[in-house]
């Protein structure tokens, strides 16, 4: 077994080789650089400049084992490359959008879709029960759904369920019922808090979209109680 002082001598004749020439100066300053991106990465709460940090990361590392070479950790990084450049990509996409459509008052929802899962339905058959536990948050792609307790239906295009989505008790105030065949996306609370603690921007505006919602339910309503109340009013009072 080598002695400690025969690993530092090897260790230290290995330095002195990779130095003798200027591509392995620019190999150990790659090296070096991809293991400064990791630990400040060990630092950072929110998922795109972590994925910023791991992109330039496995790039540095990847140089590293091109030049020295180390087909491990060529292997290694050369896998991780991808993955970290698409996963950043994917976040700042979901950014982009998600201002979109609070700039231009967009309750619709139709940027949640390439995170939602597809679920068909047939007429006559209930997506979720009054007083049933909100668990997911859906979206209408196809078909049409009524509200049975007050008679109204939604048109496609829509997202729904998010009220009680959000609400302390996470219960149904409403029952579903898809009055032809239908197809909702849906998206399950864990991927939506993923995505909600990963991007801020998203949870800002996430919270803007649903007050938005909130606010033009509530005018709905108030609109709906001052016909009611015109109607209820003596002819010329």
């Amino acid at each position: 077994m080598p002695s400690p002082q025969e690993l530092i001598a090897v260790a230290a004749a290995g330095l002195a080789s990779s130095v003798a020439t200027p591509l392995g100066i620019f190999a150990l300053c790659c090296g070096a650089l991809a293991a400064a991106l990791g630990i400040i990465s060990s630092f950072v709460k929110t998922m795109i400049p972590l994925r910023c940090l791991a992109v330039g990361g496995s790039l540095f590392f990847l140089i590293y084992g091109a030049l020295q070479p180390s087909i491990v950790v060529m292997l290694l990084h050369g896998t991780l490359l991808p993955f970290n450049i698409f996963r950043a990509a994917e976040m700042v996409r979901l950014t982009r959008r998600v201002r979109a459509a609070a700039a231009t008052g967009d309750l619709s929802g139709v940027w949640l879709k390439p995170y939602m899962r597809k679920k068909r339905l047939k007429a006559g058959e209930i997506l979720f029960h009054k007083g049933d536990a909100a668990d997911h948050l859906y979206f209408l792609a196809e078909g049409r759904i009524e509200w049975v307790e007050i008679g109204q239906s939604m048109e496609p295009g829509s997202l729904f369920g998010e009220i009680a989505f959000f609400a302390p008790d996470k219960q149904r105030t409403l029952t579903a019922r898809c009055t032809m065949d239908s197809t909702v996306l849906r998206i399950d609370e864990a991927t939506f808090q993923q995505l909600y603690f990963q991007n801020p921007a998203f949870g800002f505006e996430i919270v803007n979209l649903v007050a938005g919602r909130l606010l033009a339910d509530r005018g709905r309503l108030e609109r709906q109680l001052a016909a009611i109340r015109a109607s209820e009013s003596p002819a010329g009072a």
